[in-house]
């Protein structure tokens, strides 16, 4: 009898919601393609959110903190949906771990823990990166 040691399951943070989230990105990929500026491509993220009733906050200030402190400055990500999950896009030619540091930060300023990048850079498919903090 073979009795090797099983990995435990890991669970992936928010994947319902991710899931949901995912899908409309894509719709507005296929829908738009490439070559548009962020705030197109945000506009039509808002509507494809409002669509398959993804609750989301976009361009809502979020409190940032210092060693337990409450900073004058705020962050404003894109999105928040689901109050828990923060989406940063972009179009860029390529996701540059300037961008990962800074998602990776705001999620320890703000206290979440999942971050979605997402580029809708040239390439002919969204790109999304999950961060976890």
């Amino acid at each position: 009898m073979n009795h090797e040691p099983h990995e435990p399951t890991r669970t992936v943070l928010y994947s319902d919601e991710v899931f949901r989230i995912q899908g409309a990105v894509f719709d507005v990929n296929r829908e738009m393609g490439t070559g548009f500026l962020e705030p197109v491509y945000q506009e039509c993220l808002e509507l494809e959110f409002k669509a398959r009733r993804i609750p989301f906050k976009s361009t809502t200030p979020l409190a940032l903190t210092y060693k337990g402190l409450q900073l004058q400055k705020t962050y404003v990500p894109d999105f928040v949906c689901f109050d828990r999950i923060i989406v940063e896009l972009k179009v860029v030619r390529e996701i540059a771990p300037e961008h990962r540091a800074q998602a990776i930060n705001y999620l320890k300023a703000t206290g979440l823990r999942l971050a979605l990048l997402i580029n809708f850079g040239p390439t002919t498919k969204a790109q999304i990166e999950r961060l976890v903090v």
